[in-house]
């Protein structure tokens, strides 16, 4: 794998874990349980025949019997208008642990016992030490007791199935009603409970919790007040065959209203005993949500970054864009979807996958398109200056070429002239030649296409070189130019190709921009394992804002552009990129009218000590 498509995936996969560790924390969690509450309310499922009635005892039913305190003759009241109504299952959502007046209840007890298929409440103690159980009285007289406590969540989304402490195991309300309306008993295994041919799907290792599918607003569990069915005994018709859930509804006196899924639309809380109705319609219609499996959780965003990053590394711009934007809405979508199959599929997690995987993506892609862009970018700018330095620096020898065969052709020269012009053309052509491949050098140093020659030269000898090739242009201005030996033996190590076009340029520059009749010195220093070359003129010079910009490529000064003499700006650009590639660097010393000073400073490791 290549180090971009390494780095790639790098990006995408570390999107992935930010995404899953994301939906893990606590406010992951409030997302996912908001996206469920909104799916609850977007879709409504296909309607399905009640199994259960509440029969409420409400503000009226109370205030006819003589309120809370005479609680336990409404309850016998309720029951014996229901016995004759033949229900499946009575589930009474009252807790009688302690107990009351003997006439309630031994009447109370009597009720239970005409009642086919009673089930009776129970709730954990507040310190947690024990169950709150009904009293023998009641608990012989009933068919089994169920739980109704409720988990520490103010929104109630589902059910814990079963419920222990210490050595005591109930089931909840809602599941023993069913068991006893059902009438075989419930059948355990690691993945589901089994009564008769319901299997419910509430694994051992999510304790046995369930989520409760609650009917829709608009067809809500079906309610009789006990006060209506006082007035009119005939409505006791509705619950024959139903499972009656028998409790207080008053909100005055109902201590246990939660909300649930639809309370942020309908704007009311839910009284208990309708909460396990809709826990038994849960169970007895087959309306299960199942929780998608840890595969699924963790397959379908694994799926989405990579369809993102096939997205993004095959294709660019508007296209790649488009279908990573098809690929957000797919995320938002899916789990909708998945819940409408009775699948909870939590959104957190894949959504911040999607769009962390396509935010990273889509970056990465403008990045490396950046960078592709600004590499074309330089390589046209490198030819562009290749263009220049053609110009510049190879317009003297052509000239010298040209004039010197149009001579030849158009004179009757003698013969020693004929070979004097041969070999100046012969000369000429050779330094043109080695000019180019001077440049393709440099080019190629710059790009990082090429390595230094590493050869032995002496800097006496190049520096003479040097100075001999100059100085005929240095005689047409009258400029002298004086060179002071080196102090002893010095010779360095690099492309002496390259270091002589260094040391050229600087001389040349150096002549170009003199005045006539004056001097340009060259000089060796050698000082702490350093060897210093300067070329010092008697210019024009610059100031301090000049000198910043001297090495920029193309940059001329305004009065080396008011000299007249031809250049482009590059020439010192290239000696920068020699002296670097070298190890050394270049000082510049100068003032306006006092000339200027190039130094060239070669490191230790490029200097090799020499015989005094």
């Amino acid at each position: 794998m290549k180090r971009r498509d390494a780095e790639y995936v790098g990006l995408l996969g570390g999107a992935l874990i930010v995404a899953l560790v994301a939906s893990w924390t606590a406010l992951g969690v409030q997302i996912d349980n908001n996206a469920y509450d909104w799916f609850f309310r977007l879709h409504e499922p296909a309607p399905w025949e009640p199994q259960s009635v509440v029969l409420a005892i409400d503000e009226a039913s109370l205030r006819e019997s003589g309120g809370m305190a005479r609680l336990r003759e409404s309850l016998a009241e309720a029951l014996e208008l229901v016995a004759n109504a033949q229900p499946r299952a009575v589930a009474v959502d009252v807790v009688l642990a302690d107990p009351g007046t003997p006439g309630a209840d031994a009447r109370l007890a009597a009720a239970l016992r005409a009642t086919p298929r009673a089930v009776l409440a129970a709730d954990l103690l507040p310190d947690g030490s024990g169950w709150e159980e009904p009293v023998t009285l009641f608990r012989e007289a009933a068919a089994g007791v169920g739980h109704v406590h409720a988990e520490p969540d103010p929104v109630s989304r589902e059910i814990l199935l079963e419920k222990a402490n210490g050595r005591v195991r109930l089931w909840a309300l809602a599941l023993e009603a069913f068991r006893a309306a059902e009438g075989p008993p419930v059948v355990e295994s690691p993945a589901d409970l089994q009564i008769g041919g319901a299997v419910i799907p509430a694994a051992r290792s999510a304790h046995r919790a369930l989520r409760i599918r609650y009917r829709p607003p608009p067809d809500p569990v079906p309610q009789v007040s006990l006060s209506e069915l006082r007035a009119d005994p005939r409505l006791a018709a509705r619950l024959t065959g139903k499972a009656v859930f028998l409790g207080v509804t008053a909100q005055t006196a109902a201590r246990d209203r939660l909300q649930t899924p639809y309370t942020y639309a309908t704007g009311r809380s839910m009284p208990g005993v309708e909460i396990h109705a809709n826990v038994f319609e849960t169970i007895a219609g087959r309306q299960f949500l199942l929780t998608a499996p840890a595969w699924m959780q963790l397959g379908v965003p694994v799926l989405l970054v990579a369809l993102v990053g096939a997205i993004f590394g095959r294709m660019a711009g508007w296209p790649a864009y488009l279908l990573g934007g098809g690929v957000l809405a797919m995320a938002h979508i899916i789990p909708y979807f998945c819940f409408k199959q009775n699948f909870v599929l939590p959104v957190t997690g894949l959504v911040s996958a999607a769009w962390l995987s396509t935010a990273a993506a889509a970056s990465y892609q403008h990045f490396v398109v950046r960078r592709r862009m600004l590499k074309a970018e330089g390589d046209r700018a490198r030819y562009q200056q290749a263009m220049h330095f053609v110009v510049h620096e190879m317009r003297t020898p052509l000239t010298a070429i040209q004039g010197s065969s149009e001579l030849m052709g158009r004179y009757q020269l003698p013969e020693p002239k004929r070979k004097e012009i041969a070999h100046l053309i012969n000369s000429e052509s050779k330094r043109l030649g080695k000019m180019i491949e001077i440049f393709l050098n440099v080019e190629r140093l710059s790009a990082g296409q090429l390595e230094l020659k590493r050869e032995a030269f002496d800097s006496q000898e190049l520096m003479d070189s040097c100075v001999a090739r100059v100085r005929p242009l240095a005689e047409r201005k009258e400029i002298g130019i004086v060179l002071r030996p080196a102090p002893g033996a010095m010779e360095l190590v690099g492309d002496r190709e390259l270091m002589e076009y260094a040391f050229y340029n600087l001389l040349t520059n150096a002549v170009k921009y003199s005045p006539p009749r004056t001097e340009v010195s060259v000089y060796f220093e050698a000082a702490a394992g350093r060897l210093r070359i300067s070329v010092q003129d008697q210019g024009f010079g610059m100031d301090a804002k000049e000198v910043r910009q001297i090495f920029q490529k193309f940059y001329r000064t305004r009065k080396a552009e008011e000299s007249g003499e031809a250049g482009t700006g590059i020439g010192l650009s290239i000696v920068e990129q020699i002296v670097a590639q070298h190890g050394g660097t270049i000082e510049v010393a100068s003032s306006p009218g006092r000339g200027s000073c190039f130094t060239l400073v070669l490191p230790a490791n490029t200097v090799l000590a020499g015989a005094s």
